[in-house]
């Protein structure tokens, strides 16, 4: 009888230690096979069912095509039918035209013959060039009359006047007054109001209206300093043409 150790047993037994790993491995395997096999027949058939859809949509489309065939055939006939009858109605028409009366010729008999009797001169004669000759001077000479008539458009400026006085004790109330008393054609004094200057001084601000071809701007400014007493200066605060 032979005696081992137990190292020496070992090293003469067989044993797979790793056998988990390779079934692991062996089993993944068949499941990748598996699914590689199934691949060709998912594909087939949505090939099949894309096949399928193609061909139900383009016997719609088809049947779309065929109905505005048919349309189309049907209006081309009934086109054709209109044209015939068209073509067939038209010689009766052009035989009620040819028939029909020609009342122009007698139209102009009939005129020509009232115009015989009533004697008529149909383009105008020479006593009627005068009367509208006459008429139209007489309205030529009525408009130049009422336009000479017509007002001349009279130019005017409305004029804003600074009066100033000497000092603050000069009495406003009577340069006023002196002021309104110069008269003119053409001229025409309107509203007033004292206006302060300086150290208690006010000046006459007063507007005024004039007729340009009658008062001169220039005259009324000296008129205005003539009164010497009372006035020390005239400025033009405004001017505008109306």
């Amino acid at each position: 009888m032979v005696n081992y150790t137990a190292t020496e047993a070992l090293s003469h037994e067989s044993v797979w230690y790793e056998k988990f790993r390779y079934e692991d491995a062996e089993r993944h395997l068949q499941e990748y096979l598996a699914k590689v096999e199934d691949l060709p027949s998912s594909g087939s058939a949505v090939l099949s069912s894309n096949l399928t859809s193609r061909l139900q949509q383009l016997e719609e489309e088809n049947k779309d095509l065929k109905k505005v065939t048919d349309d189309l055939r049907s209006l081309v006939l009934s086109l054709e039918s209109r044209v015939k009858n068209l073509e067939s109605s038209k010689p009766a028409s052009q035989a009620q035209v040819s028939t029909a009366p020609k009342p122009v010729a007698s139209e102009v008999k009939a005129t020509a013959a009232d115009d015989d009797d009533d004697d008529v001169d149909l383009f105008g004669s020479d006593d009627e060039d005068e009367e509208a000759e006459r008429i139209k001077q007489e309205r030529v000479a009525a408009y130049a009359a009422k336009k000479s008539k017509k007002p001349a458009l009279i130019a005017k400026s409305n004029i804003i006047l600074d009066v100033k006085p000497w000092d603050d004790e000069t009495d406003m109330a009577e340069m006023e007054r002196r002021v309104r008393e110069i008269k003119s054609d053409g001229l025409l004094w309107g509203t007033s109001k004292l206006v302060p200057l300086a150290y208690g001084i006010k000046k006459l601000q007063i507007s005024t209206v004039v007729e340009d071809d009658k008062v001169s701007v220039d005259w009324l400014i000296e008129t205005i300093q003539e009164i010497e007493d009372l006035v020390q200066s005239v400025d033009i605060a405004a001017f505008n043409k109306i």
